[in-house]
């Protein structure tokens, strides 16, 4: 177990927390502030790789080939929100449908400019396409392009403008939707499209960070985006677990989010190094989300036992 192997594996890993703190960021908007577990984020997080791969190996410059990939991501949101408001399908099975949906629809997007059709995989070489926003080769040495500073400010950016959007009265009326409906339509609230615009915040999110995701590694993949509500959610339990006491301001929450993001692969690292076969890192996944999924459970449940002791002693 080589010390030094592990603190120049670390790095990469604070880059794909930060990658991944933003599609974090739009899981939190779906599932605390308008309380639906949304499964398209696996789809759409693939979805928004594809769009900026194939713009930017067409010589798209990146900042905006990945701008086009949130808007695409937000149109994938909308297709959820069309499923379960206009529809009537719960939401869960929405974003299946969704998501479903995408993996074609990802086939399709990467295959656009080929002769033979659909494909799963787009390479992006950091030697042809110099100008990529950030690179997984550049993740070693502390210079100006390594992808931590630009994460950094993006991250620190979209908190900001998420801060405001949600402190304004129509992101207020979205927060009325997720904690309380029948309160919300009493107040005239349009509640279906509170979610719908929810819906394609969230996801632009999440294709934001597809697209900068598939830059990063250097290729995108219609797999890419597999597990990602699971990594999402990770990330928002445990920002909540460590910071949830600390972080009260909504700004401060959403921080706390992308750090959960940061924890979560910085954990992942150091038990690969330990020597986990890689091919259960899914398993070990699912079993950390479970763990810090169940930790408010397990508190509550030994405050009670404690409270009713405590009266019993009394």
């Amino acid at each position: 177990m080589n010390i030094a192997q592990l603190l120049n594996q670390l790095p990469g890993a604070v880059a794909q927390g930060l990658i991944w703190g933003i599609m974090a960021i739009g899981v939190y908007i779906t599932f605390r502030i308008l309380d639906i577990a949304d499964l398209t984020v696996d789809g759409s997080f693939a979805t928004g790789g594809a769009v900026a791969a194939i713009l930017i190996t067409s010589g798209v410059n990146p900042w905006l080939a990945t701008l086009i990939a949130l808007v695409v991501g937000m149109l994938a949101g909308a297709v959820t929100g069309v499923f379960h408001t206009s529809m009537g399908i719960p939401a869960i099975l929405a974003g299946i449908l969704t998501q479903l949906a995408l993996y074609s629809v990802n086939l399709r997007i990467q295959g656009i400019g080929t002769d033979l059709g659909s494909r799963a995989n787009v390479p992006m070489s950091i030697n042809k396409y110099k100008n990529m926003l950030v690179s997984l080769r550049n993740v070693g040495h502390m210079a100006l392009d390594n992808p931590i500073w630009l994460m950094l400010l993006v991250t620190l950016v979209l908190i900001g403008i998420m801060y405001w959007f949600f402190g304004t009265e129509y992101g207020c009326s979205l927060r009325a939707v997720g904690s309380n409906q029948q309160m919300a339509r009493a107040q005239g609230i349009n509640t279906n499209t509170g979610k719908l615009v929810g819906l394609m915040i969230s996801n632009g999110l999440v294709a934001f960070s597809g697209a900068l995701m598939a830059q990063y590694q250097g290729f995108a993949d219609v797999s890419m985006g597999r597990g990602a509500i699971v990594i999402g959610l990770a990330a928002v339990i445990i920002g909540e677990v460590i910071f949830g006491k600390l972080f009260r301001n909504f700004a401060l929450k959403l921080l706390a989010v992308s750090l959960g993001a940061i924890i979560y692969y910085l954990v992942i690292q150091v038990v690969l190094w330990l020597g986990l076969n890689t091919d259960d890192l899914k398993l070990l996944t699912a079993l950390v989300v479970a763990v810090f999924l169940a930790m408010p459970y397990w508190k509550d449940r030994i405050l009670t036992r404690k409270l009713k002791g405590g009266k019993h002693h009394g």
